[in-house]
């Protein structure tokens, strides 16, 4: 059958052939899959979720609840797609899912004949008992059954990217509100952003006869369109999906870049920042359920203009009725009428109606049944008192119109209901969103586009921009008059959700129920929680409920929309996260440098560091860190530590906000001094520890731990923004921004003077924890930090970081008479446990102040975060220390993570004593070392116990020492 109409705005010179369930069709350029499908006759596209009945198109946009397909095939299988959304593209190779056999005769719809048992609640009911079934019978059951379209289960092979975006002003849809909105602040200046879910501008507008100005409605929007595209401050998004409103005026948004799977880029994820939005979203049309109203060939008459109108397509090739409540109705009549189609009548269930043209009308009539198992065929009417059978091809259903209030309540505003329009409209929205046009409840071309134009003026006004007078177009201003009809009263089911085949007998079940709160009946019934989340049958249903419960819609209340809008996959939040870019890999400025030497690199965070540097002659890794250790103890070394994590804290209540943040005193630090800190969580437990710099009065560098650097930036910000709102403080992570080298060992001071410009490094005058601003190497910025990690005379050089390879070369220049060593993770670990000092591994999470021997400095002259509970009796009487560990056998190798037990004590956590945190074998000492936390430590030095480790079946004789095996004293540091 060619259900093809004359005129639209398809390109019948550009034919397109695309395959659905193996059958080669035609469309032409402009087409969707649902008109193209349409068109080729094709009536039954999908199963319903639950009953598995056959279901047809239902809508002409993304409210689709019916006409799921799968696009692709194997790994680029696509389930779950919207027909009504997809361009038709060459070659397209689409399938229906959710069957068993073929679609015409699915095995699950013995479903429908078990529908009694299936009733509301039927899985909360029956899934309890016998207990023992759950896991061998239910849940097996349940996953089989579960789900629409299947995963092809192997990994995406197609491409997908993230971008960001900033505007003063960003438009949600290209309808008239919408392109009314963005010609306003485009011509004005501003720097707008047009995003519209549609592969074409125009909205509804594409969808009518009216014109505009004595033209077209789509040579205006092309005009329009053109005009916007010129415009160097707009940007204009078709095909882009706002599916979210999140803080701070910021809002995600996925763009549809190519048709077919497996193009180089399949689509984007957008974090759009935008001082203002327009929400120019339209409104969705409710329909009327009456029984049996769910067979393919019922659509809603909205949808059936904009088939006839923009694609140039009947769903029916025989006579086609329209069911309705309102005057919109009649437009779908009107227009249908005029592109040739064969119009039975509209039935309206309004008493006194009159046509709006020369068709036959059903005043005051209602349809109460259909038939026609996989399509259409005849309808019943109830009319004049009298039911008849009426052959009927095709019908549209109209129930009025719901505006699009989703992304307005994201914030979790309510809508309120207007009695006026019979429906919700937006209240107490983000802050900085306007709804505008049919969102707003204004639904004629003229009120939107006024409306549009209105909410564009407003915006800039509270930007302070001037708005350019921009005319308006002539538009049709016809007042839609809705009656409330909310459902055909009767026997049999009358589906309200289409897609998890909700029905008014389950509404009432679940009032009998008492399942009568909106977000009862939600959850009892699965109403609105498919894919279209309740567009269509939302209102409808709680319409449904307010009359079972004798309230009204605004006291029965609406659920809470949550993002997205619209589904939203997986693999495009990602970004294109996968593979070896799951986990972006960072790299330090030093890097291609330390490649040249050769260097064997490690992922420490997200981050590639030297490891360590082989030499000629060196067989294993342990000979390298051993001499990089070394000469870090008799001579200098280089470390690139730009991978710390460095935050600037800078204002007025930067001091107090730091004191507040770390469990020490930070308000007392002198300019031009550093001091070491600690920071807790909530629960007194220690996470983080780093230096903290006081560059200025109101300026401070922190640094963290390479693994901690964005989790302290998060609670520091959280801290800031939630916490303490009051304190005029900002933070910025400066991690990228500034190249770090370590520069450690007895003749580091000689080194540095050599590239540092006119700065005196002697003791007196830049002692141990000392920070500085100055230049090097003739006038280049840089920041020092006399700091050590190696318990040797250290300093830390900080340049900005486009230098940092440079400064790494023109230190081991200056330095080769010095024999100076670069140094890679191993020998800075071994360095570290040497010296005692906590890291990462110490730092696991389960730790306290105390048990690091840190516990004085919890400050009690101040609060800070975990302060208080870090003196909880359990914590504070917790008797674990941090100490040393040596081998008793110097070449016995000691494992990290083995338990501590007395000697020949059983390997039982009875007779746990400790762990071992870190270990390593130390040049310095000349045997294996290890940092651990035991039991009364500070008082058992000397005693012997046993490191086990029952997965390997190690047991290793360890004597506990000072965690100091490096001058204890700390001379070295201080020289």
């Amino acid at each position: 059958m060619n259900a093809r109409l004359s005129g639209g705005l398809i390109d019948r010179s550009k034919p397109l052939s695309f395959t659905f369930n193996g059958r080669t069709l035609q469309g032409f350029e402009g087409d969707t899959l649902a008109s193209a499908l349409m068109a080729n006759g094709i009536r039954l596209v999908a199963r319903s979720f639950k009953y598995h009945r056959p279901r047809g198109i239902f809508s002409a946009g993304s409210e689709e609840p019916n006409a799921l397909v799968t696009l692709g095939t194997g790994a680029r299988a696509e389930p779950n797609t919207r027909a009504t959304m997809i361009r038709l593209p060459e070659g397209l190779v689409a399938r229906s899912q959710n069957h068993a056999g073929p679609l015409g005769f699915d095995l699950w719809s013995v479903n429908d004949l078990a529908a009694p048992f299936f009733a509301a609640g039927f899985y909360y009911k029956t899934f309890m008992w016998p207990r023992a079934f759950w896991e061998k019978l239910y849940e097996p059951a349940i996953r089989n059954a579960a789900g629409l379209g299947r995963l092809s289960m192997q990994p995406d092979p197609d491409s997908y990217d993230k971008g960001f975006l900033h505007c003063d002003l960003l438009v949600i849809g290209g309808g008239a509100a919408g392109l009314a909105a963005a010609l306003t602040a485009g011509r004005s200046g501003a720097e707008v952003v047009l995003a519209d879910e549609d592969f074409r501008l125009g909205g509804r507008l594409l969808a009518e006869s009216d014109p505009l100005d004595a033209a077209t409605a789509a040579d205006w929007v092309a005009k329009a369109e053109a005009e916007l595209r010129a415009l160097p401050n707009v940007r204009v998004m078709p095909r882009t999906t706002v599916f979210g409103v999140y803080d701070h005026g910021v809002y995600g948004a996925v763009e549809e870049v190519s048709d077919l799977p497996g193009a180089p880029l399949r689509q984007t994820l957008w974090r759009i920042t935008a001082k203002r939005a327009v929400m120019a979203t339209g409104a969705t049309e409710r329909h009327i359920p009456f029984r049996d109203n769910d067979r393919p060939g019922i659509l809603l008459a909205g949808a059936m203009r904009a088939y006839a109108n923009r694609w140039a397509v009947t769903p029916g090739a025989g006579k086609v009725a329209i069911f309705t409540n309102n005057d919109d109705g009649h437009r779908t009549a009107l227009d249908l009428q005029a592109k040739g189609v064969n119009l039975l009548g509209v039935i309206d269930s309004r008493a006194g109606a009159t046509p709006f043209g020369d068709y036959p009308i059903f005043a005051g009539g209602r349809v109460t049944g259909t038939s026609g198992r996989k399509g259409l065929r005849a309808i019943r009417l109830s009319w004049n008192g009298r039911e008849e059978e009426l052959s009927c091809s095709a019908l549209g259903v109209s129930g009025g119109w719901n505006p699009n209030v989703q992304l307005a309540s994201h914030h979790r505003g309510r809508p309120k209901w207007d009695e006026s329009r019979l429906a919700f409209l937006s209240h107490g929205g983000p802050e900085g969103l306007l709804p505008a046009g049919a969102a707003a409840g204004e639904g004629s071309t003229a009120q939107a586009l006024a409306s549009g134009q209105a909410a564009a003026r407003a915006a800039l006004e509270q930007l302070g921009t001037p708005a350019a007078d921009t005319p308006l177009p002539q538009g049709e201003d016809r007042q839609i008059r809705t009656e409330a009809f909310w459902h055909v009263p009767g026997k049999g089911r009358a589906w309200v959700d289409f897609q998890n085949d909700v029905t008014v007998k389950d509404i009432k079940l679940a009032h009998q129920e008492n399942m009568r709160s909106v977000e009862h009946l939600k959850r009892w019934t699965t109403l609105g929680m498919a894919t279209d989340q309740g567009k269509t049958s939302n209102v409808t249903a709680l319409a449904v409920m307010a009359e079972l419960t004798g309230r009204s819609i605004p006291e029965t209340g609406t659920t809470i929309f949550r993002p997205p809008y619209t589904p939203v996959s997986l693999a495009v939040l990602g970004g294109g996260d996968t593979g070896k870019d799951f986990r972006p890999t960072r790299l330090t400025p030093t890097h291609h440098w330390a490649k040249a030497q050769g260097a064997v690199f490690t992922e420490v965070g997200q981050w590639m560091r030297a490891q360590y540097y082989p030499q000629p002659g060196e067989t294993h890794w342990r000979q390298s860190a051993d001499r990089e250790a070394m000469a870090v103890r008799s001579a200098v070394g280089l470390c690139d530590v730009t991978t710390l994590g460095k935050v600037d804290v800078q204002g007025p209540d930067a001091a107090e906000f730091l004191n507040r943040i770390y469990c020490n005193m930070m308000g007392t630090v002198k300019v031009g001094k550093a001091r070491y800190g600690l920071m807790l969580r909530e629960d007194g437990f220690a996470y983080d520890d780093g230096t903290c710099a006081r560059m200025g009065e109101e300026h401070f560098v922190v640094t963290t731990t390479t693994a901690n650097a964005g989790l302290v930036l998060r609670n520091m910000e959280f801290a800031r923004q939630c916490l303490w709102p009051e304190l005029d403080v900002t933070l910025i992570s400066t991690t990228d921004a500034w190249a770090q080298i370590a520069v450690a060992g007895p003749r580091s001071r000689e080194l540095l003077s050599r590239v540092v410009d006119d700065f005196d490094l002697s003791t007196e005058a830049f002692p141990f924890m000392g920070c500085a601003e100055l230049t090097v190497c003739n006038g280049c910025p840089a920041r020092l930090f006399r700091i050590s990690f190696s318990g040797e005379l250290a300093y830390e050089l900080a340049v900005p970081a486009r230098y940092g390879h440079a400064l790494m070369q023109r230190l081991m220049e200056k330095g080769a008479d010095l024999g100076v060593t670069p140094y890679g993770t191993e020998a800075l670990s071994i360095l570290r446990i040497e010296k005692g000092h906590a890291a990462g591994a110490e730092l696991n999470g389960q730790t306290t102040a105390q048990m690091m021997g840190l516990g004085r400095m919890v400050s009690v002259k101040k609060d800070s975060i975990g302060a208080v509970m870090s003196r909880r009796e359990g914590l504070a009487q917790d008797g674990r220390r941090l100490v040393g560990l040596q081998a008793v056998d110097p070449q016995q190798a000691i494992p990290a993570g083995a338990h501590l037990l007395a000697t020949g004590a059983a390997q039982t956590m009875a007779n746990d004593q400790g762990w071992v945190t870190s270990a390593c074998y130390s040049p310095h000492v000349g045997g294996h070392i290890a940092l651990g936390y035991l039991e009364q430590g500070e008082a058992r030095m000397g005693e012997t116990l046993v490191a086990a480790n029952p997965l390997q079946d190690q047991q290793i004789p360890v004597r506990i020492v000072p965690a100091h095996f490096v001058d204890p004293e700390g001379d070295r540091l201080r020289d």
